[in-house]
């Protein structure tokens, strides 16, 4: 008799967990992008999000808090409840630069995070308007030499990583400019388009189009070989400029103590969503590598 309830003790506690696994989502799900509409990160978002909701039920919605670099978000996303409602999505400046260049941040990015997966990583290329007279990166070095301080560049924003990427071809080449911080790299974008900055380190992605369209002019890319994208434009290291390979990448990860289970769901439907008909091209044709990989891997990442 002991045995038999012990068994549907277990039985029954069984039936507990399997329904308590699958109670989620019990509400809308905010995808927390700490950038405004229109950058790397925000399309990622917006390409997984409808991917997220066929496999996983429920309404998922991406909700864009920027500003400081997107540690604003960050700092929004880590005093969420740890329940799987809400998912952040960023790139690496909250997490990796942030934290070296800002003091008194709101959150640790070691501490206040249970990390999903980076799902793709990209080369930045160095744009600068079609009008522009520059028409390489030697160009652009030259003119620094002759007038230090005067060139302007873009970025998304204090910390991001176009920021660092400008930061680090100055010091690898001795010279000076001027970064102009945005709260996105949509706000960036415009600007750029506009003639209102000279130049930009932008993510490869976010540049093809304008690039496709005849807007802006592309002179150097951070990656460790060319871009079948892109196959006239020469490496930062093949114009003699070294130290600067630079990739940024868009990553999924939710406040600290979200349960495993619903962690993994979320990883999987990520996953699943990068491979999809409608995603896989599309991302690849941006110049996106796409990554999925596991919780385990980004934190090592």
């Amino acid at each position: 008799m002991k045995t038999t309830i012990h068994r549907l003790a277990l039985a029954a506690a069984g039936l507990v967990l399997a329904g308590a696994a699958q109670a989620w989502p019990t509400k809308t799900v905010t995808l927390l992008v700490p950038f405004p509409p229109g950058g790397s990160t925000d399309l990622i978002a917006r390409s997984l999000a409808p991917k997220l909701q066929e496999k996983l039920g429920g309404t998922f919605v991406v909700n864009n808090v920027g500003g400081a670099g997107g540690t604003i978000g960050a700092t929004a996303a880590k005093n969420a409840a740890p329940d799987g409602h809400t998912i952040f999505v960023s790139s690496l400046g909250p997490f990796v630069i942030g934290p070296h260049l800002m003091k008194g941040l709101g959150y640790d990015p070691l501490k206040d995070f249970d990390y999903i997966t980076v799902a793709v990583q990209a080369p930045n290329i160095l744009v600068v308007p079609a009008s522009s007279p520059h028409k390489s990166l030697g160009d652009v070095i030259a003119f620094h030499k002759a007038n230090p301080g005067k060139m302007t560049f873009a970025s998304a924003g204090n910390g991001t990583s176009d920021h660092l990427t400008a930061e680090l071809m100055w010091q690898s080449t001795g010279t000076s400019g001027v970064h102009v911080p945005y709260k996105g790299g949509g706000p960036a974008m415009q600007d750029l388009l506009g003639g209102q900055v000279d130049a930009s380190f932008v993510n490869i992605n976010t540049g093809i189009p304008q690039i496709r369209a005849g807007k802006l002019r592309a002179l150097a890319i951070t990656s460790t070989k060319r871009s079948p994208l892109l196959p006239d434009v020469a490496t930062t290291e093949e114009q003699g400029v070294k130290g600067l390979t630079v990739y940024s990448w868009q990553a999924f990860a939710a406040p600290k103590g979200i349960p495993a289970d619903i962690k993994m769901k979320i990883h999987s439907a990520i996953v699943a969503g990068l491979q999809d008909a409608a995603v896989k091209p599309r991302l690849l044709d941006l110049g996106f590598e796409l990554v999925g990989n596991s919780p385990e891997q980004f934190t090592a990442f």
